[in-house]
């Protein structure tokens, strides 16, 4: 029989020289437990009582009487010129633990309200036309091997313990400034709270400003798992349409002129990609002076525009601190860094650090003093451009994958000359569901553009990211979409022809 080595599980045998149990008995309670709770596997070798008593600090009879008892009583067995080994039958013994009955019909207790929240479909980030995903082939791993290592030879304690909530201010300092030169935001560092992406950007200021029976007007079409935070949070959602003008302010004021806050993404929408007007911009920020409301911008992916520049973020033309600039890492480098940013009217901050220090008490220190020497030291700068460059092309090879292998069949919508996404709309009445799962099977990730709506009223196509997929591989996976959605369309002409 094969034999096991000794488990690392002793190891943490922790013996107290203050406890009323002596420290035989605790040694003998301490494996006893381990064995009959199945740490301590059958045929597993135990330490010699030499090894156990110079670790512990314990006299050397001391733990060959602990082993002659749990011999004694059947969990461990002998064997001559190998050591002692965990019997492979136990005895029946009285502290054996016994499963509890369960009773018949027994319920958990209730899980309160939102039952019907539920976790967002997994990205599968590695598959061609993921939308939503950077071009992690393309990290900057060497100058962030440099930046970390650097820090990690400081061996900075103070970065080991209890941070700051609102955010390391080295790295609020850059953020201030990278949004200065970028967006052309002026805000103080103490403005800006470092968040876990956008996701908790949003469900922070959900938590902050939800009151009971309060409304907040959402993008129809618009970001799941932004309307899922706000709901958690206890908002009335109001899904206000989007035309190519973004949002309509006219719509939202006809649904909820009352609103306590307005979510959108002005600079490219999500999913369907147009940039708001300034006449929008300018009546949705006098729709929030008027109301008493807020505005959450969602800059998600707004350092990427293809064609001429972008129109000032909400959030400089807001003229009574209404806007909350909502802004992320996750494009820019990686969604794994779990890195954002949140720009709050000061009369603010002190009530969304105090709801963040409850939620996850602050963002990894380690991590935020690197991506702010990333920053200042110019970095994150020179990746950018490099990016525009390489997503303008990547692009451009999915139009001219689309016109070439799906013309007639998908017609690219939005905006493309902004953000890491388009959507491409179906002819016809497709299931756009049904043929998503299809092109899933085909190892290409599609989102089906309906499942982006709230409402009945549902537009059908995919939203297709070109930032994470390379150029080469664009025309392949835009074949095999095209094939899958073609296949699922089978079974309907089928059913038509018997009929």
């Amino acid at each position: 029989m094969v034999q096991k080595s000794v488990s690392p599980l002793w190891n943490s045998l922790a013996l107290d020289r203050g406890a009323p149990a002596s420290l035989q008995d605790q040694i003998v309670g301490y494996f006893r437990a381990a064995v009959l709770e199945g740490r301590l596997e059958a045929g597993t070798r135990v330490p010699s009582s030499r090894a156990l008593a110079g670790d512990h600090g314990v006299a050397r009879i001391t733990a060959v009487q602990a082993y002659e008892r749990l011999t004694a009583e059947g969990y461990l067995v002998s064997r001559p010129g190998s050591g002692l080994f965990v019997a492979e039958h136990l005895p029946e013994h009285p502290l054996r633990p016994t499963a509890r009955p369960r009773r018949a019909g027994a319920k958990p207790p209730p899980l309160g309200r939102n039952r019907e929240l539920a976790l967002p479909p997994r990205t599968l980030e590695h598959l061609p036309l993921a939308a939503g995903v950077p071009a992690l082939d393309r990290f900057p791993w060497s100058d962030w091997a440099r930046i970390t290592a650097r820090l990690l030879r400081e061996r900075p304690e103070a970065l080991l313990g209890y941070c700051e909530p609102r955010g390391e201010r080295a790295l609020r300092q850059a953020i201030a400034q990278y949004l200065a030169a970028n967006r052309g935001i002026a805000c103080d560092p103490d403005q800006i709270l470092v968040v876990a992406g956008s996701q908790q950007g949003i469900d922070l200021t959900a938590r902050a400003l939800a009151e009971p029976g309060d409304r907040a007007w959402v993008e129809e079409p618009g970001y799941p798992a932004g309307r899922a935070a706000l709901r958690s949070a206890g908002f009335e959602l109001v899904p206000v349409p989007v035309d190519d003008e973004g949002i309509d302010v006219g719509a939202g004021l006809r649904l909820a002129p009352h609103a306590r806050l307005a979510l959108v993404a002005p600079s490219h929408q999500y999913p369907l990609g147009a940039v708001m007007s300034l006449r929008r911009r300018l009546a949705l920020l006098d729709w929030a002076e008027s109301a008493d409301a807020w505005i959450l911008e969602d800059d998600y992916d707004g350092d990427y525009r293809y064609a001429g520049r972008p129109l000032a973020p909400l959030h400089m033309l807001d003229r009574g601190s209404r806007v909350l600039f909502l802004g992320t890492f996750s494009k820019v480098l990686a969604p794994g860094l779990r890195l954002g940013y949140l720009v709050v009217p000061p009369a603010a901050v002190e009530r969304f650090a105090a709801l963040k220090a409850a939620s996850d008490r602050h963002a990894p220190g380690l991590l935020q003093i690197a991506l702010a020497r990333f920053i200042e030291e110019g970095r994150l700068a020179a990746h950018l451009r490099r990016m525009r460059t390489l997503y303008a092309s990547r692009r451009a090879a999915l139009l001219e994958a689309l016109a070439a292998e799906a013309g007639g069949f998908l017609a690219a919508g939005g905006s493309p000359e902004a953000g890491l996404h388009l959507v491409a709309h179906l002819s016809g009445r497709i299931d756009d569901v049904a043929a998503s799962a299809r092109a899933l099977e085909a190892r290409v990730h599609a989102a089906p553009l309906s499942s982006y709506y709230s409402g009945t009223r549902r537009e059908r196509g995919f939203v297709l990211g070109f930032a994470g997929t390379p150029e080469e591989q664009m025309g392949g996976a835009v074949r095999r979409l095209v094939a899958a959605t073609r296949a699922s369309l089978r079974p309907i002409l089928n059913g038509r022809s018997r009929n």
